[in-house]
């Protein structure tokens, strides 16, 4: 690998980001004012006045044998609504499911042991995805769902949860999108005279124009490639000569000895082998034994 090459490639892959991007869209949302924004104008009825918390990247603690996510953005609002928003770009056939794990995901951070079940009530939870692809294929530009009879729509089941799905692929968006002009710039297309985006295209330049920024990105993407190129291909090739989990457990040993940090590591098993990351956890430890 060609080390100036890819330096190069990488500064030149950071100026190109757009708000598509999971972690450019994360790091964008570490503003308030942004959060507090693109909330108000999904759901203008909530009257949101001010978000008390936003955790990029957050982890949620769960058994240890069950899968665990890392939402793009975890918010809470003044009056105790959770919103998790995640911006997916790659259509994985997955979406209903996803969705349906990251609620019961939520409910984990809420309810601790010993908490009674009504505490819930008091957590309005929303989860919104922003996808580039149109999963249910209505072309529409936006799909709201939430439990209801099925014989009697009107009547709700109060579980006090909604799901919201954007498609940034709709070839129309009419006009009570309020979040028509972010969808547009998933595709780097900007909407004049919308405020909201004019807000997250100043964020995003101030964002790019950050040294540290910069370095702790290009940092790990050159880790992942280092992981790739010096690890896994080893790590792949033992797997045609050993059985899949002593392959998972040499390429793992040999990531660790290439220094990354525990994340790319589990990362990189995850990706490689299909694996949750408490399965990769697993053969993590198995290395290090």
């Amino acid at each position: 690998m060609n080390r100036e090459h890819e330096l190069t490639r990488l500064a030149q892959q950071w100026e190109e980001l757009t708000i598509a991007n999971d972690r450019m869209f994360s790091m964008a949302m570490e503003n308030n004012a942004i959060c507090r924004e693109l909330l108000r104008r999904i759901f203008p009825e909530l009257a949101i006045d001010r978000v008390q918390r936003v955790t990029v990247q957050k982890q949620v603690n769960t058994p240890l044998d069950a899968r665990t996510v890392r939402f793009d953005v975890y918010i809470r609002d003044d009056q105790q609504r959770t919103y998790i928003v995640e911006m997916q770009v790659a259509n994985r056939q997955n979406l209903p499911y996803r969705l349906r794990y990251y609620l019961e995901q939520v409910d984990y951070s809420i309810l601790g042991p010993g908490d009674n079940y009504e505490k819930l009530a008091g957590y309005p939870t929303y989860v919104i995805f922003f996808c580039d692809f149109d999963y249910y294929g209505q072309d529409r530009p936006e799909y709201r769902f939430e439990w209801r009879n099925i014989d009697q729509p009107d009547l709700a089941a109060g579980t006090g949860q909604q799901l919201v799905v954007f498609n940034a692929q709709a070839s129309t968006f009419h006009d009570n999108i309020g979040v028509a002009g972010f969808l547009k710039l998933m595709h780097n297309q900007i909407a004049a005279g919308d405020p909201l985006v004019e807000q997250v295209t100043q964020e995003m330049k101030r964002i790019k124009q950050d040294p540290e920024r910069r370095r702790d990105y290009m940092k790990y993407e050159l880790d992942l490639m280092d992981a790739r190129s010096d690890g896994m291909a080893i790590g792949l090739a033992e797997g045609k000569k050993q059985g899949k989990q002593e392959s998972i457990v040499a390429a793992a040993k040999i990531l660790l000895g290439l220094e990354l940090s525990r994340t790319v590591i589990v990362k990189q098993l995850m990706s490689a082998y299909d694996l949750s990351s408490a399965e990769a956890e697993r053969y993590l430890k198995r290395a290090q034994e």
